[in-house]
């Protein structure tokens, strides 16, 4: 008796929640919804991007439309949780096409319907994972953290690595080749240091301060073939600033090229030059070019307002490991008058995004840094306003198929940075971003942590934490560098 009760009530409520609202009164404009999914291109394996209703606490249903698959959701509280295994057959059948959002309200015993909102599904998938390190954007509150990585058809995180494995060291920089999440290196700082180079099953220590760089290799990022990884060294230098929560800057910074195979480094005088500051290297997709940012040295922090990055190129021998002697500026600091950062380009070699800022080299708090795009065969450059926003964009990857990008945005409050994914299409043109879609519609704002690094990886990354340690701890197979 008292199963058929509670199946009773089941069905009851489940009347009660399916009634017909599709008589209601309609209303002349969208929904107000949060995080905004409205209008933005998603990929078709994506998690549900499940959302909240501003509706003044009234309850909430919203019809999901696409193709012959159609569903309600019910929201009773406003926070709209969409079924997974329904979403995936929404976005199956959305593919190529859209789906229509129809949201209504339940308001002193009537119903009101909103405008539809459409939610627009590439035909190109996005990387199934995302590796991100998560800290406090403090000064010195840095003590536990981690790299983690996300799946992004489910909501699924798990750690890559953490700190606390480690003596709570500084733990950074993580960097994939071509994608591939058996290939990765990270730095740990701090009492145990080196750099962590995992390929397949083998980890590495690497001690990588030598007599001839002025300090650890820092920011990195691989040759497609594996066999070489680009990095600046750096002297950093952090403090307060009178107008900014802090400022990052150099007093003095190199690129060098690291021959995995033979352990050496290479580099050549115009990329460690003490007339000018070179940081952020990446190679092109073939593996002929390699791109790094420099500004003339200057007394710092005195001139740091003044202190702009161009971005130029060199060409790179990967057979032989030579440089060419012609170097080609891409965006010059001096008649732009801006400052570029992480330069990043597209798979097909057709693209480039970086970051522009008013100046200095690390505009993560700056709230006038934006992505900025330069189309590689006719050399002109433009904002992408889809993507930009009032605050700060700074950090960005691709995707291994060159369709996605995602970037970190203190968009929602100013104080965090948080993951945004949008869609480029082949003639460099984007959509609207979306957030990272999270179980519960406000997560973050209870996450007291940003994003760090947001890379794209086409699988799951091994856990090698207890190797890792191992390795940290007692030495382990510890590779020292040399110059050549």
């Amino acid at each position: 008796m008292e199963r058929f009760y509670c199946f009773l009530v089941a069905a009851i409520l489940f009347c009660a929640c399916s009634e017909d609202w599709e008589d209601g009164k309609r209303l002349n404009e969208a929904p107000v919804l949060f995080p905004d999914y409205a209008g933005t291109t998603i990929p078709y394996n994506i998690a549900p991007l499940n959302f909240a209703v501003r509706s003044d606490g009234c309850r909430v249903s919203v019809l999901f439309e696409a193709g012959t698959v159609k569903f309600k959701v019910e929201a009773p509280d406003g926070e709209v949780r969409i079924p997974e295994r329904k979403w995936g057959r929404l976005l199956q059948e959305a593919k190529g096409d859209s789906v229509r959002l129809t949201v209504a309200r339940k308001k002193e015993g009537r119903w009101e319907v909103w405008q539809p909102v459409p939610l627009y599904v590439a035909a190109d998938p996005v990387d199934s994972y995302l590796v991100y390190r998560l800290i406090e954007p403090g000064y010195a509150l840095w003590n536990k953290m981690g790299i983690y990585q996300r799946e992004l058809e489910s909501f699924e995180e798990t750690a890559v690595f953490e700190n606390k494995m480690t003596d709570y060291n500084c733990v950074n920089c993580h960097s994939f080749c071509g994608h591939d999440p058996d290939k990765m290196l990270f730095h740990l700082r701090a009492k145990l240091a080196g750099t962590v180079l995992a390929d397949g099953g083998e980890v590495e220590l690497l001690d990588t301060k030598t007599d001839k760089t002025i300090s650890a290799f820092t920011y990195p990022y691989w040759h497609p073939s594996g066999r070489y990884i680009a990095f600046s060294t750096n002297k950093t230098t952090q403090q307060l600033h009178p107008t900014l929560r802090t400022e990052v800057y150099d007093t003095a910074s190199d690129v060098v090229v690291y021959d995995v195979e033979r352990h050496t480094v290479l580099s050549v005088p115009g990329l460690a030059s003490k007339a000018s500051f070179e940081t952020f290297p990446s190679f092109s997709p073939d593996g002929k070019s390699l791109y790094y940012c420099t500004a003339p040295a200057c007394l710092m922090p005195d001139s740091i307002g003044k202190l702009a990055y161009s971005l130029c190129r060199i060409p790179f021998d990967p057979d032989l490991g030579t440089f060419g002697t012609q170097v080609d500026t891409l965006f010059d600091a001096r008649v732009n008058g801006k400052s570029v950062s992480f330069p990043r380009v597209s798979p097909d070699g057709r693209f480039l995004l970086c970051t522009l800022s008013g100046y200095g080299t690390f505009p993560i708090w700056h709230k006038d840094a934006d992505l900025y795009m330069i189309d590689l065969e006719s050399g002109s450059g433009f904002c992408p306003e889809t993507l930009n926003s009032s605050d700060t964009e700074s950090y960005h990857s691709w995707s291994s198929n060159g369709r996605w990008i995602v970037f970190s945005s203190r968009r929602l409050d100013g104080l965090y940075t948080r993951p945004f994914i949008a869609y480029v299409g082949k003639d460099g043109k984007t959509g609207k971003p979306f957030l990272l879609p999270q179980k519960e519609a406000d997560y973050y704002d209870g996450l007291m942590k940003s994003y760090n690094i947001p890379e794209f990886v086409t699988g799951k990354v091994a856990d090698r934490a207890y190797q890792i340690r191992c390795l940290a701890e007692r030495g382990g197979r510890v590779v020292s560098c040399s110059g050549s």
